[in-house]
């Protein structure tokens, strides 16, 4: 730091003696000094910004390989590589419904070398899981949504509807007697049955499942009324005619099956039960290199041979600004909140 001493024999050289006087020359001159210091830690997070990424950065997937959220971190971790010269690591820490590697994100140095790509259960876990190692609003910092893939709600062909109203009719007039399958109490389709639920005034029986493709199974056999997987792991039994389409997920229809309609327009308003994924990093991270990874992630999430990898399994990639992605957020927060206290949800601890 720059120092300017001033002793006895020069500060009699100052115009005046008093000691006041000292104080005012002294002031004129350390003035431009600490202008310079100022302006300089003012260009300091500038220029941190430029240089990031200057080493490797580790991208916290709180999923196990091979799932969703997996294969959409390490697409934009491809990304992010490609476009800033630097590696950007995959590192898969699953367990507790993603809590594990979240709380590992939240501990991480605030720095822009450690961030996060979670899942619609980031959202869920808020309200369903007591006592949370983290704030979910506080701790971390939105960057970009950067994905959503819709479910689709499927019915075995021994239900003897073909539209979600005559399911909701059916339902109202046997409450109790239809059920669907998902992996597990706030899973992506669990949460999506249970918003129907509420949405509808209907009571569809939730059993849980280890995983989707065997639900898949005993829906198409028939000992399973209702699936409710992603549009990827279903679209075959679809366009083989063994499950019945009933609605996506989504606020608009997919463009792979473009004559199924949304829930929202086959008789639930408001509808959506979408699942998506965003990165953020800790709390702290400078706000220069925040806005940068924002920028860039959403540059690489458009970039035409992202899209179109994702666009393949039936999914939508999204580049989104931090302010965009914190309202998403907040929405997703507000609406398992109120499924998760209307149906009385309760955490399934050893997930």
């Amino acid at each position: 730091m720059t120092s300017i001493a001033v002793d006895r024999k020069e500060r009699s050289a100052f115009p005046g003696s008093s000691l006041a006087g000292f104080h005012a020359t002294r002031s004129r001159l350390l003035r431009p000094a600490m202008v310079a210091l100022a302006c300089a830690g003012a260009g300091a997070p500038a220029i941190a910004a430029e240089a990031y990424p200057a080493r490797p950065v580790r991208l916290i997937v709180p999923y196990a390989p091979g799932g969703n959220a997996d294969l959409v971190g390490r697409l934009v971790a491809d990304g992010l590589t490609s476009r800033l010269g630097a590696q950007f690591i995959v590192d898969n820490r699953p367990g507790a419904s993603s809590v594990i590697g979240t709380e590992l994100a939240v501990k991480a140095p605030a720095d822009g070398y450690t961030i996060l790509l979670v899942a619609s259960t980031f959202a869920v876990n808020t309200s369903l899981v007591p006592k949370l190692p983290y704030d979910t609003l506080r701790d971390l910092i939105p960057i970009s949504l950067v994905a959503q893939t819709p479910q689709i709600l499927l019915a075995s062909p021994v239900v003897p509807v073909r539209s979600l109203k005559e399911l909701i009719a059916l339902a109202k007039a046997k409450p109790g007697t239809l059920n669907y399958g998902s992996t597990g109490v706030g899973s992506t389709a669990n949460m999506a049955g249970a918003l129907l639920n509420v949405l509808a005034g209907i009571h569809l029986v939730h059993v849980p499942y280890k995983a989707t493709a065997q639900s898949l199974t005993d829906a198409m056999a028939g000992h399973l009324h209702l699936v409710i997987p992603s549009l990827t792991s279903s679209i075959a039994h679809i366009r083989s005619g063994k499950l019945k389409a009933l609605g996506v997920t989504s606020t608009k229809r997919s463009a792979q099956l473009p004559e199924v309609p949304t829930i929202a327009e086959g008789g639930v308003p408001g509808y959506q039960a979408v699942i998506w994924n965003g990165v953020l990093a800790p709390r702290g991270t400078p706000a220069p290199i925040l806005d940068r990874l924002s920028r860039e992630v959403a540059a690489a999430m458009r970039a035409p041979e992202a899209a179109e990898r994702y666009r393949a399994l039936g999914a939508e990639t999204i580049g989104s600004t931090p302010e965009e992605f914190a309202k998403f957020l907040r929405a997703e927060l507000a609406q398992y909140a109120r499924v998760i206290k209307e149906t009385g949800l309760k955490a399934e601890l050893e997930r």
